[in-house]
């Protein structure tokens, strides 16, 4: 079985998980019918507990779908804290459902897996040793990837059952109201976790900071949540986002950035009322210092930034060049801190952001995106989740559903050491080509054959090398030779749905 971007998948996997193959970017105007959680009616009197074994022993039942935010990053103590006690407590055959996991999660989860008691996986990435455990097999059943707007979708049309969410809060009063702006462990927006407490039949905070009732601004409310765990620490705050953002010096992402920012404001969006989402990365961060001078020069004001914030970002909106900040996650301490400070800095939950399957998500106004890239090949299909090894070593994030902007500018190094980022075919594609509208290299751009009106508008650029694509990649293969291919068993260890649901490319074991 082959789907539009040319990849085998499997049958039987296909079969009995009832998928379809990915077909379009386009989703259409289907009618939804969306689940409601159980609720279990209560005066909200007794919410507060002091035993998280306690909690678990009264929500968790063996076959149960648990459930995480990762918005603590790498600073989360919140995870380990009750996986430890779910590890302990001996259950079995639970399905993992967080909105991502970060590398503090690996180790618990490689024994919960091994213990028996997750078996089964769906996230957004995975990176490090427990991308490495699944990618040769360590699980039983495929992992689910998907987007951050294909989960909204997911949880909304019940394809992702959450039985009890455990979500970490910096703070939260005696009947469950809580934000992610006041505490010790700050981290903004609230975005991704903010489904689980709207979806899940159980919805567990925990915080060790309970404050007066009622707390607001509540982007929890005391309606959606069941139990409130007073623990000694959620997170640690040196570790959720870096206190100061830091621009890279990097001569090759600086030209890169000064590339995107010429092809960005020489295209037809770019004019006063456009709208953007930049990444958190190095070059991503430059862009949006270049971008800053260039709205500053021609006297263009933003209406909106979306996405993942970062102070750079947060100061445009002080700055006026940006009206509105649409925020679903922050990356930084100063992104944090603005969203407290500034009424124009909105918190949006995922589906707000990013769901195919609603009345308008955010994502179906934008603009121009830059997004980054592991690997693109010479029809534009992106790959950010598997690594030049094979092994899972990245996320899909918001990569795809950001990705159907009107101009969707992909910024990549032509190699990273010794291996080339534009190749022939990718090894997992994660954003089908159709989306994808301008590479940018530091050699130079790339258009997609399909933008006409892009490259007549960019294909003059004074100092900006045009290319075809497969000249790049040509290019890319003299720098570091060709690579002796991946060898993969026939199991299927992971699966990459679209953001409508449908299959994009699996991920087979590596061979050993």
């Amino acid at each position: 079985m082959k789907n539009s971007v040319n990849r085998d998948l499997p049958e039987d996997v296909m079969k009995d998980l009832n998928y379809q193959p990915f077909e379009s970017t386009e989703i259409g105007h289907p009618e939804i019918q969306r689940v409601a959680p159980k609720v279990h009616v209560s005066t909200g009197d007794d919410k507060v507990v002091t035993s998280i074994k306690q909690v678990i022993k009264d929500t968790l039942k063996d076959g149960m779908t648990i459930s995480f935010h990762h918005h603590f990053r790498n600073g989360d103590f919140v995870f380990n804290m009750v996986m430890r006690e779910i590890i302990d407590a001996g259950y079995k055959d639970l399905t993992l459902a967080p909105s991502s996991l970060t590398g503090v999660m690996n180790d618990l989860v490689i024994e919960a897996i091994k213990a028996g008691t997750i078996t089964h996986i769906t996230s957004s990435g995975m990176r490090g040793s427990l991308g490495d455990f699944v990618s040769h097999g360590g699980l039983k059943n495929p992992v689910i990837f998907r987007s951050h707007g294909n989960r909204a979708r997911a949880i909304e049309h019940g394809d992702i059952k959450i039985d009890v969410a455990f979500l970490g809060v910096p703070n939260a009063d005696a009947l469950g109201n809580a934000n992610g702006m006041e505490g010790d462990a700050v981290f903004g927006s609230l975005g991704y976790a903010l489904m689980d407490a709207q979806y899940a039949d159980k919805v567990v905070l925990l915080t060790d900071n309970i404050v007066s009732y009622p707390n607001t601004p509540a982007s929890i409310k005391q309606t959606q949540v069941d139990y409130v765990v007073k623990v000694d620490k959620v997170g640690d705050p040196d570790k959720i986002g870096s206190g100061a953002t830091r621009f890279t010096k990097d001569p090759k992402e600086l030209k890169i950035a000064a590339t995107v920012n010429d092809v960005i404001v020489n295209s037809p969006y770019f004019k006063d009322g456009f709208s953007f989402q930049t990444g958190s990365g190095g070059a991503a961060l430059a862009v949006t210092r270049y971008l800053r001078q260039s709205m500053i020069d021609n006297q263009i004001k933003a209406s909106f930034a979306l996405g993942g914030i970062t102070k750079p970002t947060t100061d445009l909106l002080k700055e006026g060049l940006v009206d509105k900040v649409m925020d679903v996650q922050d990356f930084d301490k100063g992104a944090a801190d603005s969203m407290h400070t500034s009424a124009n800095q909105q918190e949006i939950d995922a589906s707000w952001y990013a769901d195919p399957d609603n009345k308008g998500a955010m994502v179906d106004q934008l603009d121009v995106v830059i997004l980054s890239a592991l690997e693109i090949d010479t029809k534009f299909n992106v790959n950010v989740m598997s690594g030049s090894d094979g092994v899972i070593r990245g996320a899909i994030g918001g990569h795809q559903d950001a990705a159907t902007a009107k101009l969707t500018i992909i910024s990549a190094p032509l190699v990273r050491g010794r291996i080339a980022t534009i190749v022939p075919d990718v090894t997992t594609v994660v954003t089908p080509g159709d989306s994808v509208d301008v590479l940018v290299t530091e050699y130079g751009i790339a258009i997609n054959p399909k933008r006409k009106d892009l490259q007549k508008a960019l294909g003059n650029l004074p100092g900006v090398p045009v290319y075809k694509i497969e000249d790049l990649q040509k290019l890319a293969e003299q720098k570091v030779g060709k690579p002796k291919p991946l060898e993969f068993t026939d199991r299927t260890v992971a699966m990459i749905e679209y953001r409508d649901g449908s299959i994009i490319d699996t991920i087979k074991e590596v061979k050993d």
